[in-house]
């Protein structure tokens, strides 16, 4: 069932609340104002945005034996923009209200019966926008290398991973053993001037990349498509998301990029519809063999199997970081009661949650602390924990359900006798004696499911 407006309207208002108060992400440049469309990644969300990058990266890279990583450089050479594309394409239809001044995608805009419907104008509600022509705005963030600001000495700040990748095609066939079907992925960021961002970190001018470029027999492409297709679908739900909040959607042929021969988008139920979580595309041999005229560089490949050479094609699985994350974070939050008390928790999975265990003495009695305190030192090479002193234990039981927490633990004062603490599954709330000296094992073979 889709819920009500009102509902997702207020789930989102309360994820964004949750993210402030308890140190997920923050405004940036909070004490001035804020700065749009930025956000920092306070204690807890740098953890599970972290989480999210190793659960791509051992997914991808460590967990298979076809994919290589690689981290290029957030700046490149100009010609390698000229190459893709980019210099020349990579624009957004931008409209402005000669009123307002307020600026718009025309492609974003309502549309009926075939006319544009402007939105309604802040400087006088009463009467719509008065839109101009459409005009071709680049997306790409130019800066200057240098000490001259000159045309000779510009450069861009890259709009997505992918190129540099390519540019080091060969670079890893001759330092690798790899051969097609292979792939190179790395996380990092990227840089878009948005016209429109917005959505909390949906849609933001500085973000957060997770590609692979999936290097094929071009005759294996179609193949491979499906095969990544869901391969990506399935990383989600394994990760807790329903996969009734997901979709696989086609894009229509007059979506596609230019370089793609199909593209299929991995979708989210997010507060206010359909959104990208992931796009998978068919990139054929675009961008090796644009690269390869630009540059002068043979970026083909020999099969010495059959004695034949070609350039591969390629299948791009591209998700954003910090979408994925606003995503996690949307299909974690739960709310219950237990023993009649209202209850927040974040169902995250296990690997995504920012804290593992909590450790809680019963009090802040000094035979307690100390105690704690060991078993914390125990756990902390092997995992994030946090340590919790302050107020009642059923309120401290509430904050780490808040922050997602799987694991609780709880130093009494029976543990002075039997070396034991009580463990407590943020999920089902069930509490199980545990040796402290199999502690470690036991929150560990939890943790690993």
């Amino acid at each position: 069932m889709t819920p009500e407006k009102s509902e997702t309207t207020d789930l989102m208002e309360t994820i964004v609340n949750l993210c402030k108060r308890r140190g997920f992400v923050f405004p940036s440049s909070d004490i001035y104002g804020g700065f749009r469309s930025t956000w920092d990644f306070g204690p807890l969300g740098v953890l599970l945005k972290r989480n999210v990058k190793e659960a791509w990266f051992r997914a991808m890279v460590q967990n298979r034996d076809d994919i290589v990583g690689l981290d290029a450089s957030i700046l490149m050479a100009p010609a390698v923009w000229e190459a893709s594309g980019h210099l020349a394409g990579f624009t957004d239809p931008l409209v402005e209200c000669s009123v307002c001044h307020q600026r718009y995608r025309e492609d974003q805009l309502d549309v009926t019966d075939g006319v544009i419907v402007p939105p309604e104008c802040p400087q006088n509600k009463k009467k719509p926008c008065v839109l101009g022509e459409a005009k071709n705005f680049n997306l790409m963030f130019k800066t200057h290398v240098g000490p001259v600001e000159d045309s000779a000495n510009v450069a861009y700040l890259r709009p997505e991973t992918a190129q540099g990748i390519f540019v080091n095609f060969l670079n890893i066939l001759n330092t690798t053993r790899v051969k097609p079907p292979f792939g190179i992925a790395q996380i990092g960021k990227s840089f878009r001037n948005e016209i429109t961002p917005g959505n909390f970190i949906f849609r933001t001018r500085e973000f957060e990349q997770m590609e692979m470029e999936y290097f094929v027999p071009p005759e294996e492409s179609l193949k491979f498509y499906e095969y990544w297709k869901q391969e990506r679908f399935n990383w989600y739900v394994n990760l807790g998301i329903s996969a009734d909040a997901l979709r696989l959607r086609e894009h229509d042929p007059d979506e596609l990029s230019h370089y793609s021969a199909g593209t299929a988008d991995v979708e989210f139920m997010y507060p206010w519809g359909w959104g990208e979580l992931e796009g998978i595309a068919q990139r054929t041999d675009f961008d090796l063999k644009a690269h390869s005229k630009h540059s002068g560089q043979d970026l083909s490949y020999f099969d010495q199997t059959t004695n034949s050479r070609y350039v591969p094609y390629v299948i791009e699985p591209a998700a954003g970081v910090d979408r994925a994350t606003l995503a996690f974070l949307l299909s974690a939050y739960h709310e219950d009661e237990i023993n009649g008390e209202k209850r927040t928790v974040l169902k995250l999975h296990r690997d995504l949650a920012p804290y593992k265990v909590a450790v809680l003495p019963l009090s802040k009695n000094d035979t307690l602390v100390p105690v704690a305190q060991k078993i914390a030192d125990m756990l902390r090479p092997s995992m994030h924990i946090d340590v919790d002193v302050t107020q009642s234990i059923g309120k401290r039981y509430r904050r780490q359900d808040e922050i997602g927490t799987p694991q609780c633990v709880t130093v009494d004062f029976e543990s002075l006798d039997d070396n034991a603490v009580t463990v407590r599954d943020r999920d089902t709330t069930t509490q199980e004696r545990v040796s402290i000296d199999q502690l470690l094992n036991y929150v560990t073979a939890a943790e690993k499911g």
